[in-house]
Protein backbone atom coordinates (compact mmCIF):
# COMPACT_ATOMS: atom_id res chain seq x y z
CA UNK A 1 0.00 0.00 0.00
CA UNK A 2 1.57 3.31 -0.79
CA UNK A 3 1.18 5.83 2.11
CA UNK A 4 1.22 9.38 0.35
CA UNK A 5 -2.12 10.12 -1.57
CA UNK A 6 -1.91 12.96 -3.57
CA UNK A 7 -4.94 15.70 -3.63
CA UNK A 8 -7.96 13.85 -4.63
CA UNK A 9 -10.24 14.98 -7.59
CA UNK A 10 -14.46 14.87 -7.30
CA UNK A 11 -15.02 11.39 -7.82
CA UNK A 12 -16.63 8.83 -5.22
CA UNK A 13 -14.73 8.46 -2.31
CA UNK A 14 -12.07 6.29 -2.25
CA UNK A 15 -10.86 3.22 0.58
CA UNK A 16 -7.30 3.44 -0.49
CA UNK A 17 -7.35 -0.57 0.13
CA UNK A 18 -8.64 -0.25 3.66
CA UNK A 19 -11.45 -2.55 4.92
CA UNK A 20 -13.82 0.34 6.74
CA UNK A 21 -12.61 3.83 5.99
CA UNK A 22 -13.53 5.85 2.39
CA UNK A 23 -12.02 9.50 2.14
CA UNK A 24 -12.93 12.11 -0.62
CA UNK A 25 -12.41 15.91 -0.78
CA UNK A 26 -14.01 18.67 -2.95
CA UNK A 27 -14.40 21.72 -4.00
CA UNK A 28 -18.02 23.05 -5.16
CA UNK A 29 -18.27 26.42 -6.70
CA UNK A 30 -21.73 28.55 -6.71
CA UNK A 31 -24.82 26.82 -7.64
CA UNK A 32 -23.19 22.91 -7.52
CA UNK A 33 -25.03 20.30 -6.85
CA UNK A 34 -23.57 16.68 -5.12
CA UNK A 35 -26.21 13.46 -5.03
CA UNK A 36 -25.01 10.63 -3.69
CA UNK A 37 -26.42 7.50 -0.94
CA UNK A 38 -24.23 6.52 1.75
CA UNK A 39 -25.74 3.52 1.47
CA UNK A 40 -23.52 0.76 3.82
CA UNK A 41 -21.56 4.10 5.16
CA UNK A 42 -22.09 6.01 7.44
CA UNK A 43 -20.86 9.59 6.56
CA UNK A 44 -18.99 12.31 8.71
CA UNK A 45 -19.42 15.91 6.33
CA UNK A 46 -16.92 17.89 7.68
CA UNK A 47 -16.36 21.83 6.31
CA UNK A 48 -13.19 22.48 5.56
CA UNK A 49 -14.56 25.92 4.31
CA UNK A 50 -17.37 28.01 3.55
CA UNK A 51 -20.80 27.17 3.62
CA UNK A 52 -23.85 24.24 2.26
CA UNK A 53 -27.09 23.22 2.52
CA UNK A 54 -27.80 19.85 2.60
CA UNK A 55 -30.97 18.21 1.66
CA UNK A 56 -31.56 14.52 2.59
CA UNK A 57 -33.72 11.49 3.32
CA UNK A 58 -33.17 12.22 7.16
CA UNK A 59 -33.64 15.76 7.43
CA UNK A 60 -32.93 18.94 5.98
CA UNK A 61 -30.05 21.39 7.04
CA UNK A 62 -29.43 25.09 5.13
CA UNK A 63 -26.68 27.25 5.11
CA UNK A 64 -24.49 25.96 7.72
CA UNK A 65 -21.00 26.48 8.22
CA UNK A 66 -18.77 29.46 8.83
CA UNK A 67 -15.09 29.77 8.82
CA UNK A 68 -13.76 30.58 5.04
CA UNK A 69 -10.86 28.03 5.95
CA UNK A 70 -9.48 25.34 8.46
CA UNK A 71 -6.96 27.93 10.07
CA UNK A 72 -9.64 30.92 11.03
CA UNK A 73 -12.21 29.18 13.08
CA UNK A 74 -13.98 26.21 14.48
CA UNK A 75 -15.47 23.32 12.47
CA UNK A 76 -19.16 22.61 11.36
CA UNK A 77 -20.21 18.89 10.42
CA UNK A 78 -22.97 16.95 9.65
CA UNK A 79 -23.11 13.06 10.59
CA UNK A 80 -25.33 11.11 7.86
CA UNK A 81 -25.90 7.33 8.89
CA UNK A 82 -26.21 4.03 6.39
CA UNK A 83 -28.95 3.98 3.62
CA UNK A 84 -29.18 8.08 3.62
CA UNK A 85 -29.79 9.42 0.36
CA UNK A 86 -28.16 13.37 -0.04
CA UNK A 87 -28.01 16.50 -2.11
CA UNK A 88 -25.24 19.13 -1.61
CA UNK A 89 -25.44 22.54 -3.33
CA UNK A 90 -24.09 26.02 -2.08
CA UNK A 91 -24.52 29.36 -2.56
CA UNK A 92 -21.26 30.48 -2.19
CA UNK A 93 -17.45 28.55 -2.71
CA UNK A 94 -17.64 25.44 -0.32
CA UNK A 95 -14.35 22.81 0.76
CA UNK A 96 -15.58 19.84 2.06
CA UNK A 97 -14.02 16.49 3.36
CA UNK A 98 -16.23 13.23 3.32
CA UNK A 99 -15.08 10.79 5.93
CA UNK A 100 -17.39 7.34 5.11
CA UNK A 101 -16.95 4.65 7.14
CA UNK A 102 -18.82 1.12 6.72
CA UNK A 103 -21.58 0.58 9.22
CA UNK A 104 -24.22 -2.02 9.88
CA UNK A 105 -26.39 -0.01 12.70
CA UNK A 106 -27.89 3.36 11.78
CA UNK A 107 -28.18 6.59 14.20
CA UNK A 108 -29.64 9.95 14.12
CA UNK A 109 -28.48 12.48 11.62
CA UNK A 110 -26.86 14.92 13.13
CA UNK A 111 -25.33 18.50 12.62
CA UNK A 112 -22.22 19.66 14.78
CA UNK A 113 -21.72 22.74 15.53
CA UNK A 114 -18.47 25.10 16.50
CA UNK A 115 -20.38 25.25 20.08
CA UNK A 116 -20.41 21.03 19.95
CA UNK A 117 -16.93 20.59 19.44
CA UNK A 118 -14.95 19.73 22.17
CA UNK A 119 -11.40 21.35 22.16
CA UNK A 120 -8.06 19.52 24.37
CA UNK A 121 -4.72 20.84 24.25
CA UNK A 122 -2.38 18.13 24.13
CA UNK A 123 0.71 17.39 25.23
CA UNK A 124 3.56 19.82 26.30
CA UNK A 125 6.53 22.03 25.19
CA UNK A 126 7.21 21.38 21.87
CA UNK A 127 4.72 18.43 21.42
CA UNK A 128 1.79 20.46 22.49
CA UNK A 129 -0.99 20.70 19.68
CA UNK A 130 -4.66 21.62 19.76
CA UNK A 131 -7.18 18.58 19.04
CA UNK A 132 -10.70 19.37 18.00
CA UNK A 133 -13.32 16.22 19.02
CA UNK A 134 -15.58 16.25 16.30
CA UNK A 135 -16.80 12.97 16.22
CA UNK A 136 -15.44 11.14 19.34
CA UNK A 137 -15.87 7.58 20.45
CA UNK A 138 -19.05 9.43 23.01
CA UNK A 139 -20.72 10.30 19.73
CA UNK A 140 -23.62 8.41 18.71
CA UNK A 141 -22.21 6.11 15.61
CA UNK A 142 -21.34 2.76 14.96
CA UNK A 143 -17.45 3.31 13.94
CA UNK A 144 -16.67 6.30 12.47
CA UNK A 145 -15.10 8.83 14.92
CA UNK A 146 -13.14 12.25 13.31
CA UNK A 147 -11.42 15.22 14.56
CA UNK A 148 -9.60 17.96 13.56
CA UNK A 149 -5.81 18.54 14.71
CA UNK A 150 -3.74 21.94 14.79
CA UNK A 151 0.40 21.72 15.20
CA UNK A 152 2.16 24.96 15.97
CA UNK A 153 5.11 25.02 13.53
CA UNK A 154 8.19 23.71 15.06
CA UNK A 155 6.19 21.35 17.10
CA UNK A 156 5.41 17.51 17.10
CA UNK A 157 2.19 15.99 17.06
CA UNK A 158 0.88 12.28 17.55
CA UNK A 159 3.55 11.92 19.94
CA UNK A 160 5.58 10.42 21.47
CA UNK A 161 4.67 7.67 18.87
CA UNK A 162 1.64 5.62 19.75
CA UNK A 163 -0.07 3.09 17.38
CA UNK A 164 -3.41 1.31 17.49
CA UNK A 165 -3.39 -2.08 15.19
CA UNK A 166 -4.45 -4.21 17.74
CA UNK A 167 -7.75 -5.25 18.91
CA UNK A 168 -6.64 -5.54 22.65
CA UNK A 169 -9.27 -3.50 24.67
CA UNK A 170 -9.26 -1.84 27.21
CA UNK A 171 -5.75 -1.00 26.36
CA UNK A 172 -5.47 -0.96 22.24
CA UNK A 173 -7.77 -1.06 19.44
CA UNK A 174 -7.65 -1.54 15.91
CA UNK A 175 -8.29 1.35 13.65
CA UNK A 176 -7.50 2.17 10.25
CA UNK A 177 -6.56 5.94 9.94
CA UNK A 178 -5.88 9.24 6.99
CA UNK A 179 -4.46 11.92 7.89
CA UNK A 180 -5.64 14.52 5.84
CA UNK A 181 -3.50 17.55 5.57
CA UNK A 182 -3.24 21.78 5.16
CA UNK A 183 -0.28 23.87 5.06
CA UNK A 184 -0.63 27.23 6.64
CA UNK A 185 1.10 28.54 3.45
CA UNK A 186 1.33 27.00 0.07
CA UNK A 187 5.03 26.36 0.29
CA UNK A 188 4.66 24.78 3.97
CA UNK A 189 5.53 20.75 4.68
CA UNK A 190 4.99 18.56 7.37
CA UNK A 191 7.07 15.36 8.25
CA UNK A 192 5.16 12.20 9.14
CA UNK A 193 6.68 8.65 10.15
CA UNK A 194 4.97 5.03 9.64
CA UNK A 195 6.91 2.67 11.32
CA UNK A 196 6.35 -0.91 13.12
CA UNK A 197 8.39 -2.02 15.97
CA UNK A 198 9.57 -4.86 13.77
CA UNK A 199 10.49 -2.25 10.94
CA UNK A 200 8.82 -4.22 8.01
CA UNK A 201 7.26 -0.55 7.68
CA UNK A 202 9.58 2.12 8.04
CA UNK A 203 8.76 5.24 6.29
CA UNK A 204 9.04 8.92 6.56
CA UNK A 205 6.94 11.16 4.27
CA UNK A 206 7.09 14.70 3.46
CA UNK A 207 3.47 16.01 3.15
CA UNK A 208 2.25 19.39 1.10
CA UNK A 209 -1.19 21.07 1.62
CA UNK A 210 -3.69 18.78 -0.01
CA UNK A 211 -1.97 15.70 0.55
CA UNK A 212 -2.76 12.62 2.67
CA UNK A 213 -1.17 9.71 4.53
CA UNK A 214 -2.44 6.55 4.81
CA UNK A 215 -2.17 4.42 8.69
CA UNK A 216 -2.92 1.03 8.04
CA UNK A 217 -0.86 -0.08 11.25
CA UNK A 218 2.22 1.29 13.36
CA UNK A 219 3.34 4.22 14.92
CA UNK A 220 2.71 7.66 12.92
CA UNK A 221 4.30 10.89 14.61
CA UNK A 222 4.27 14.80 12.91
CA UNK A 223 6.86 17.02 12.90
CA UNK A 224 5.36 20.55 11.60
CA UNK A 225 8.22 22.53 9.85
CA UNK A 226 9.99 25.70 11.29
CA UNK A 227 7.69 28.62 10.18
CA UNK A 228 4.71 26.45 9.15
CA UNK A 229 1.46 25.81 10.91
CA UNK A 230 -0.13 21.78 10.28
CA UNK A 231 -3.63 20.84 10.12
CA UNK A 232 -4.68 17.50 9.65
CA UNK A 233 -7.82 16.05 9.64
CA UNK A 234 -8.22 12.55 11.17
CA UNK A 235 -10.84 9.78 10.28
CA UNK A 236 -10.57 6.67 11.79
CA UNK A 237 -12.48 3.26 11.86
CA UNK A 238 -12.31 -0.21 13.45
CA UNK A 239 -12.55 -3.09 15.44
CA UNK A 240 -14.30 -0.86 18.34
CA UNK A 241 -15.46 2.62 18.72
CA UNK A 242 -12.45 3.98 20.64
CA UNK A 243 -9.41 6.09 20.85
CA UNK A 244 -7.38 3.36 22.62
CA UNK A 245 -3.80 3.43 21.70
CA UNK A 246 -0.41 2.45 22.67
CA UNK A 247 2.88 4.47 23.05
CA UNK A 248 6.24 3.01 21.41
CA UNK A 249 7.96 2.38 24.65
CA UNK A 250 11.39 3.53 23.64
CA UNK A 251 9.96 7.02 24.03
CA UNK A 252 8.13 7.19 26.44
CA UNK A 253 10.55 8.89 28.66
CA UNK A 254 9.92 11.75 26.69
CA UNK A 255 7.22 12.51 28.78
CA UNK A 256 9.33 12.77 31.38
CA UNK A 257 11.47 15.52 30.01
CA UNK A 258 8.81 18.16 28.24
CA UNK A 259 8.12 22.20 29.93
CA UNK A 260 5.52 23.85 29.58
CA UNK A 261 2.16 24.35 27.27
CA UNK A 262 3.08 26.03 24.12
CA UNK A 263 1.31 29.39 24.77
CA UNK A 264 0.44 29.99 20.99
CA UNK A 265 -2.21 27.19 21.11
CA UNK A 266 -5.18 27.20 20.72
CA UNK A 267 -4.20 28.04 17.16
CA UNK A 268 -8.42 28.48 16.14
CA UNK A 269 -11.48 29.04 19.03
CA UNK A 270 -14.90 30.38 19.25
CA UNK A 271 -13.14 34.09 19.56
CA UNK A 272 -11.74 34.51 16.23
CA UNK A 273 -15.44 34.05 14.32
CA UNK A 274 -16.78 36.58 16.61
Amino acid sequence: MRLLVRPPDSSPAESYGFQFIRFRTQKLSRKDHVQEDTNNCELGLVLLGGKCTVESSRGTWTNFGRRPNVFAGMPYALYLPIDTQFTISTESACDLAFCYCRAEKAFPARLVTPADVDVEIRGLGHATRQINGIFKPSFPADRLIVVEVFTPSGNWSSYPPHKHDVHNPPGEVDLEEIYYYRIDRPEGFAVQKVYTADRHLDETITVRDGEMVLVPEGYHPVAAAPGYNTYYLNALGGTARSLAASDDPQYEWVRRSWGEVDRRLPLVSMDMEN
